[in-house]
């Protein structure tokens, strides 16, 4: 590989890695980073697991349970993926699942980022609409158009995640594989018209990413609970009804904002420090602390969603515990009639034995 200043392999610019250019001496935030990915990992794929069995097979099929199931798989998918990103992070940053992995792992990373928050968005709106149009709502709001609207919500997503399967890229750097943007879609890193053309897609995608997978999906929410609180500040009936379900999905999205703003920020920075203009020590120098920070948050995101639900919906905790003492009852049960058969077929060929002894004597 050639060796010069600009070097795509050395960049942050997919959640799914920390950068390798500090990899070295940046140990005790990889350590940081390792943690936090294996405690996402656990929560996360045990929490959603619980919120799409109870939403999609214990509780009543509603518009609600709809959006929360799609929330969960989405969520679901992500975190069944980081032991990858752990993997990927304990080895130093050196790939070893090949080309295919280090594609998909990118794509459904993002794919979890875009239906995560345009399901956010359709929550948004439908409980607009309720609030502001309940007659409108209330003849025209059904599971299955509720189906629907998620499913274009994933192909939307599948969309724009799509062009990170196409750059992501392996390549073998010294003794490692590194998994990075492959941007310009070539190895060739010096001649002038390849890394120009790295420059304006990588630019071009995390803009893309920043205005279509933050700020105009979060413009929308805010704009609908804006007016939902105006509605509800004219309707005391309203807003008391309103009360938890409002309040668990504030919750869920400004718990989405925290987690992911600092990634988007920091992304804006990379990039910053990548154009001669805008470049400096200080953005170089914030990038290899803020990064893994910043990432770490947004792994951690996926696993607070059951965590909310448990703690601020008394409906959906009531149908956990109802769900999980059927399942521990129904084992209990069988086992009990396992025990019972065999105590019993015990008993009978006791009771032969003693009627054959007799019969003898």
């Amino acid at each position: 590989m050639a060796t010069n200043s600009f070097n795509p392999i050395k960049t942050t610019a997919a959640p799914d890695g920390n950068g390798s250019e500090n990899s070295g001496s940046n140990g005790g935030l990889n350590i940081m980073s390792l943690i936090i990915y294996s405690l996402a990992f656990v929560l996360g794929v045990l929490g959603n697991g619980v919120v799409i069995w109870v939403t999609g097979f214990k509780m009543k099929k509603t518009v609600n349970t709809v959006w929360y199931l799609n929330l969960a798989v989405a969520d679901f998918l992500f975190t069944a993926f980081l032991p990858l990103s752990v993997t990927y992070t304990a080895l130093d940053f050196h790939w070893h699942f090949g080309n295919f992995m280090c594609k998909l792992n990118t794509t459904i990373s993002f794919l979890n980022m875009f239906a995560s928050v345009y399901i956010l968005v359709v929550i948004s709106v439908d409980r607009c609409v309720s609030v502001v149009w309940p007659v409108c709502a209330q003849n025209h709001r059904n599971v299955r158009k509720a189906s629907y609207v998620s499913l274009c919500v994933w192909v939307v997503a599948l969309i724009l995640s799509a062009p990170y399967f196409i750059f992501r890229d392996t390549e073998k750097d010294s003794d490692k594989i590194f998994c990075f943007d492959n941007y310009a879609l070539s190895d060739d890193y010096e001649t002038p018209p390849v890394t120009q053309l790295w420059q304006f897609r990588y630019q071009a995608m995390i803009i893309t990413r920043f205005l279509l997978g933050f700020v105009v999906p979060f413009t929308v929410i805010v704009s609908c609970y804006a007016v939902i609180i105006h509605r509800l500040r004219r309707n005391r009936t309203l807003a008391n009804q309103s009360s938890r379900p409002f309040k668990i999905i504030a919750a869920i999205i400004i718990t989405f904002f925290l987690c992911w703003a600092p990634f988007h920020i920091m992304s804006l920075i990379e990039m910053a420090s990548h154009m001669p203009e805008y470049s400096s020590k200080i953005l170089k120098g914030i990038i290899p602390i803020g990064m893994p920070i910043a990432t770490s948050l947004a792994f951690l995101n996926s696993c607070l969603n059951p965590l909310l639900y448990v703690f601020m919906g008394q409906d959906f905790k009531h149908k956990v515990r109802k769900s999980i003492l059927n399942v521990l009852e129904s084992a209990f049960k069988e086992e009990e009639t396992r025990s019972h058969t065999y105590t019993k077929s015990v008993d009978t060929s006791q009771s032969r034995e003693s009627s054959d002894l007799n019969t003898e004597v």
